[in-house]
């Protein structure tokens, strides 16, 4: 079988489109993503699931979407039900720690069942950002407070809450997005503050799970660290932060190249990102004309990147026998105190 490219790929619809299928089969994503407009019903996103599978040969190929709760949750009821946002859940904490890590706990095993029904493997969750005064609020209520020892202990709990459930979680946004004064979707925002500042507070966090399989960068420049590109296009703030003072050595994907806080065509784009260090690029929106651009920037895996891809695939572990009716009753007990 031929190697992957170092690729996450989204798709345009509900049903993958004949083009779609000899792209993917060309192209060889790693993986995939799935966003709200794929969504429709239960077979529906099943087959959808199986699908970009099928397209690539690969029947292990990682599935991932964004279902944090809150304001960020692809799938919806009536096919899962409402969560609550990350601040909802550190809100339990501050209340009483073991509350809130119990919830956030429970809210990613739930989050396992519902998503391993569609065949779906990776959730981009947990968010470990912490909000700053005068943040954009991009992230705002998404994060679980801005207290870094209160998000490291409920990003813990809900990545142990994924793995129970056999799915994997994506840390993000690393290395660290909550000072950020814009939304990077639409700008490229500038941190000012000294290196200091972000050792102790913005990295701790992802200092505290540095042992998980996966993260996410933040299209974010650090002007005390790299003055000149964003940490998603940086080799001195992978190298020096992510790789070096927080420790991570697992897979990193870049968040959305198709934001507009990265600058020039999307072949570039994906250049820099797989250059400065980056394992593999995510591309999100599924339109097959930024598809193509960046698959012409994109190279197979190889070397480190190849290895921490094959110890992602080998981090998979069969779900608990945990009782899912027990345990969403349980949380609505949480959830009525809160």
């Amino acid at each position: 079988m031929s190697e992957s490219n170092a690729l996450i790929l989204g798709c345009s619809g509900t049903r993958l489109t004949a083009e779609e299928k000899a792209f993917y089969a060309g192209e060889r994503p790693w993986g995939f993503i799935l966003f709200a407009r794929n969504i429709e019903e239960h077979d529906q996103i099943a087959d959808l699931v199986a699908a970009l599978r099928d397209a690539v040969g690969r029947h292990d190929a990682p599935v991932l979407i964004d279902q944090e709760g809150g304001r960020v949750q692809r799938i919806k009821p009536p096919l899962t039900q409402k969560y609550p946002s990350g601040a909802v859940l550190g809100e339990l904490y501050e209340r009483d720690p073991g509350t809130g890590l119990r919830a956030a706990w429970l809210v990613s095993r739930l989050h396992a069942f519902d998503l391993r029904r569609y065949g779906i493997s990776v959730d981009c969750l947990p968010v470990l950002d912490v909000p700053a005064e005068g943040g954009h609020d991009v992230i705002g209520n998404r994060a679980y407070g801005s207290n870094p020892d209160m998000v490291a202990a409920m990003g813990t709990a809900a990545a142990a809450g994924l793995k129970a459930g056999g799915l994997l979680p994506v840390m993000k946004h690393m290395p660290g997005h909550g000072r950020a004064g814009a939304d990077t979707h639409f700008e490229l925002p500038v941190v000012r503050a000294t290196r200091a500042e972000l050792e102790a507070i913005d990295f701790r966090p992802f200092r505290a799970l540095k042992d998980e399989a996966m993260a996410m960068t933040a299209h974010v420049v650090y002007a005390a660290i790299d003055p000149h590109n964003p940490a998603t296009t940086s080799r001195i703030v992978i190298d020096e932060i992510i790789r070096g003072a927080i420790g991570f050595e697992g897979l990193l994907m870049s968040d959305d190249v198709s934001m507009k806080a990265l600058s020039g065509d999307f072949t570039s784009r994906t250049r820099a990102i797989l250059g400065a260090g980056c394992d593999v690029a995510l591309h999100c929106n599924g339109v097959m004309e930024e598809m193509k651009a960046v698959a012409a920037g994109a190279s197979g895996l190889a070397g480190a990147s190849k290895e921490r891809a094959a110890a992602v695939m080998n981090a998979f572990r069969e779900p608990d026998d945990a009782d899912e009716a027990a345990l969403r009753a349980e949380f609505e007990e949480l959830l009525a105190i809160a």
